[in-house]
C-alpha cells in the first residue's frame, strides 16, 4: 500500500523547486536546419526524443516558426506534431495558443504513483488471467530488448523499451480501457523514468534492473494472478523510490521543472 507517510516523505523530497536541466543529455545545439522537409510524423518523433531525454527542457517554448526553419516545412505539419505532443501530455497549449514543453509537475508525484501502482497491478492481473502462448513469446522479446538496452546504457532506447514492454502487458489482459488508461500514466513516466536511468548508470548500479521483466514474465506466463499482482507493486514502489533518491542526487541550481510563462491579458499593461 502507498501509506500517507511515504507520500508525505516524496513531497518533502521531491517538491524542491529545482531544475531538470543538469539531467538532460549532452546534445548539440537544437538550431541546426534539416536540408530536407519532413513528416509530421517524423518531426513528432524527433520533438518526442527531445522532449523525454530532456534535451528539451520543461518549460521550453515550441515556437510554430523557428520549427518551420529548423524543419525547412510549412506550419502545418508543425501544427500536427505539436498537436500529437499535446496529446501525449508531452507539450502543454497555453491560453494566448502558444505551445511549450510540458512541466513536469513534482507536486502530485504521491497522487501520480498511487494511480501508475493501480493501473499497473491491473493490467498485470488480466494479463496474467488472459495471456496467450503469442502473448509470452512477444514479452520475452520485448524483456531481451530492455536488458541489451541497459547493458548499453541507452538511455532512450531503454525509455521506449520499457513503454513497450508495459504496453504489452496491458493488451495481453485483452481490456481496452486498461491499455487506454495505463498508456496515458506511461506516457507521463518516462521523463521522470530518464532521470531515474541516468542516475543507476551514474551510481554504476544499473543491474537492479536487469530481469525485472521477466520475472514479470514469468509470473503472467504461470498465471499467477497472486505474483503477477506482487510483482506489479514490488515495481512501482521501486520506482517511487529510486526516483526519489535520484532527485537527492541532483543538484539544487541545475533543476527547473519548466512553470509555464505569465500570460499577460490582452489588453492588460
Amino acid at each position: 500500500m502507498y501509506t500517507q507517510s511515504r507520500q508525505d516523505e516524496t513531497r518533502r523530497v521531491a517538491w524542491t523547486g529545482r531544475d531538470f536541466r543538469g539531467c538532460g543529455v549532452t546534445a548539440e545545439k537544437l538550431t541546426k536546419p534539416y536540408q530536407r522537409g519532413l513528416a509530421a510524423s517524423e518531426i513528432h518523433d524527433i520533438l518526442r526524443d527531445e522532449i523525454l531525454t530532456l534535451t528539451l527542457e520543461p518549460g521550453s517554448p515550441l515556437d510554430e516558426v523557428g520549427l518551420s526553419k529548423r524543419f525547412a516545412v510549412s506550419r502545418s505539419p508543425i501544427r500536427e506534431a505539436l498537436y500529437r505532443l499535446t496529446s501525449n501530455r508531452l507539450a502543454q497549449r497555453l491560453p494566448n495558443r502558444s505551445t511549450i514543453v510540458a512541466p513536469v509537475d513534482l507536486t502530485h508525484f504521491p497522487e501520480f504513483i498511487q494511480a501508475l501502482d493501480v493501473q499497473q497491478r491491473l493490467a498485470t492481473r488480466l494479463a496474467a488471467q488472459n495471456r496467450t502462448v503469442e502473448d509470452i513469446a512477444r514479452l520475452r522479446e520485448l524483456a531481451d530488448a530492455f536488458n541489451l538496452y541497459i547493458e548499453e546504457t541507452d538511455a532512450l532506447q531503454i525509455m521506449q523499451a520499457n513503454f513497450a514492454f508495459h504496453v504489452a502487458i496491458a493488451e495481453a489482459g485483452r481490456n481496452p480501457y486498461v491499455v487506454r488508461q495505463y498508456r496515458v500514466l506511461l506516457s507521463e513516466a518516462r521523463r521522470l523514468l530518464h532521470i531515474h536511468v541516468r542516475f543507476l548508470h551514474a551510481a554504476n548500479r544499473k543491474h537492479v534492473m536487469r530481469d525485472q521483466h521477466h520475472d514479470f514474465v514469468d509470473a503472467i506466463e504461470a498465471q499467477d494472478v497472486q505474483q503477477a499482482d506482487a510483482i506489479a507493486h514490488a515495481h512501482s514502489m521501486q520506482f517511487h523510490d529510486r526516483f526519489l533518491a535520484a532527485l537527492n542526487h541532483v543538484p539544487d541550481d541545475s533543476f527547473d521543472i519548466g512553470n509555464p510563462p505569465a500570460v499577460t491579458p490582452k489588453g492588460g499593461d
